[in-house]
This record gives C-alpha cells, structure tokens and sequence, in this order.
C-alpha cells in the first residue's frame, strides 16, 4: 500500500562548509525550503521577534477585513429584498416588451391582445396614465381590431366563484358565447357530494375546516406552496359541501354513524310483553295500527335505528337517491346542451 508520507521540519545547525553544502544538496534534491538561521543566540531572538511581529501585524490585518467584509455583506443583505423586487419588475417588464412587435423606423411598438368588453375603458385609461407617468410627448393610443379569429372564453369571477370555475376547467374550458356551468355547478357540485356524504357529524366537521379557511383567508393566503394553494383555492367548495352535508346527514338522520331522537318515532309496539320477550325479531307492518297516523316531520325514524335490516334498508336508500339526483343532473346537462346548440344554431 505504500509508506506513509509527513511533511516536517527540521532545524539544523552546520559545523564546516563542507557539511553545509551536502545538506544544501539533500535539501535541494528533495524541494525542501531553506531559511537562514544566525548562529547567535541573540540575532535568532530578534529575528523570532520580528517574525512574530509580522504574524500580529498580518492577523490584525485579517481580523479587520474581516470585520469589513461583514459590515458589507450586513449592509447589502438590507437591500437584497428590493433588489429581488426590482429585478422581478425589470424581468416582468421586458417579458411583456417581448410580446410587442417593433418598429424601428417609426419608433414605436404594437401589441396585440384580446380585452373583455367592459374592460376596454380600463385599457384605455392604463395607456394615458403610463405615458403621462414617463412624460411621453406622444400619448399611446387603442385601436380595435376587425377579426375572423374565434375569441378566448373569459368568465369574469370573484373569490368565491373562482374555486368553481377552476373545477369546470379542469375538465375543459367552454367554447366563446357557450353557456357557463360553473354558476350551476356552485349548488349541484356540493349537494351531489353531500348526497353521498351524508352525516352531520362529518359534514359539521368539513363546515368548520371550510369556514376557518374562510375566516382566515387574508393570512393563511400567504403560504404559497403549491399542494395548499390548490386546497385553499377550494374553500369555498368544502364550506358548502359541509353545510349541504350536514343538511343530508340530518336527514339521514345520522350523527357520526348513530341516529338521532328528536321528533319522537312515528311507530308504537302494540304486541304484549310476552311476544316482545318471546321473539328475536318482530315486523312492525305500517298498514296497521303500529304505525301511528301523524307523518314523520323530517327525514328518517329513528326506528330504523334499531332494525336488523338497517343497512341494507340505508344503502339502497341512499343508492337510490344518489341515482335520481344524478339522472335529473344529466338531464340539466343535456339541457344546457340543447341551449348551446340552438344559440349557435346547430340544431340538428
């Protein structure tokens, strides 16, 4: 494996010139570094102190650029946050520069961009104020442009349509003039689910999530990560999925997977103590005088509560619901369609 390899030094003091010059020799053949030595005991303390004086002189040195260089890099870090924003600016600026065609012989540029109607007076107003902000002598001006081109669709919305509308895009944005669904889907999107989802227990616990996102949107707005900007994005989405979810679970009459008591139930036992003890199950027939005559005020009897049927009886409940609900909601589907096609006479 080989020796191991030191660096070291060695003092050496030499009787005859003749000796001096060999180990010069070694030193030489080896690339050692050869310092002179006084022989005198006093000339090498003034020498040790000189060199000693040097190390001060040269530590002191360092210690003050150092200090330098940290007062430096203090004073730029105080501005590296509005270099950040003046650079994004300067980038931003020349981005938008690089979508205007130039003309060089009339000094001037033109850009090309669709503008939503009602926005035509903000363009224009944007253009006099940033040529009167640089003190342009020639004002920039908007011209309208004839065009064959289909436009973009561009569906004006707020905070709390905007989570809607992202959830329409998703699965493909509507051609120009077509009908928007995005304001249906805004009660049809959180019932469907809550039809699903019915439980008050769950439904009051996604309520208080949505409101909280809600309640606190200025703050919690600030995290920019990714994963919760698509989350946050849709608060307004789980804030009505918990309300339409509490609505059904209610109805459901189902609190956490257990029913609930209010109104009383709409049935009485009629058979004598000895039947009930007698037998494991018992049928309570609504043709007979089990089943009282007032009507249950809302959603289901808590007696279901206590059938052995209970499951399959709330399954097929539910999955027969869900399956109105749907069909009516394909059927506005198609209703829709059928106003897009005529608007656009396509009728056939």
């Amino acid at each position: 494996q080989g020796d191991a390899v030191h660096k070291i030094v060695f003092v050496a003091f030499f009787q005859g010139e003749q000796l001096k010059s060999r180990v010069k020799k070694v030193c030489a053949g080896y690339h050692a570094s050869l310092y002179p030595c006084p022989n005198e005991y006093s000339e090498r303390e003034e020498m040790l102190r000189g060199v000693r004086t040097r190390i001060e002189d040269l530590k002191m040195v360092l210690g003050q650029t150092q200090d330098q260089r940290q007062r430096v890099l203090l004073n730029v870090a105080k501005e590296v946050p509005n270099w950040e924003i003046i650079v994004k600016k300067v980038k931003a600026i020349y981005h938008t520069l690089n979508m205007f065609n130039v003309d060089v012989s009339k000094k001037c540029l033109f850009g090309e961009a669709w503008v939503p109607t009602t926005g035509l007076q903000d363009v224009k107003t944007a253009l006099v104020n940033g040529s009167a902000a640089v003190g342009s002598a020639v004002p920039s001006f908007l011209n309208i442009i004839a065009t064959d081109e289909d436009p973009p669709t561009y569906n004006r919305t707020n905070k709390f349509t905007r989570g809607f509308q992202n959830l329409i895009e998703s699965y493909g944005i509507a051609t120009y003039r077509e009908a928007n669904p995005a304001l249906y889907t805004i009660i049809t999107f959180p019932f469907l689910f809550a039809i699903m989802f019915g439980d008050l227990g769950h439904g009051m616990i996604l309520f208080l999530l949505g409101m909280w996102m809600v309640l606190w949107e200025k703050t919690l707005d600030k995290n920019k990560e990714e994963i919760w900007q698509l989350f946050f994005g849709g608060r307004y989405i789980i804030l009505l999925m918990g309300i339409f979810s509490m609505y059904t679970g209610f109805v459901y009459n189902d609190l956490f997977s257990k029913g609930m008591n209010i109104f009383g139930s709409a049935w009485s036992i009629n058979y004598n103590a000895s039947t009930v003890m007698t037998n494991k199950e018992l049928q309570l027939n609504p043709g007979s005088i089990d089943y009282k005559t007032d009507i249950y005020p809302v959603g289901l009897d808590p007696v279901w509560m206590l059938a052995t049927n209970k499951i399959i009886f709330l399954n097929s409940f539910k999955m027969k619901l869900s399956i109105i609900f749907g069909v009516v909601h394909m059927i506005f589907g198609v209703c829709m369609s059928v106003v897009n096609h005529n608007f656009f006479r396509k009728r056939i």
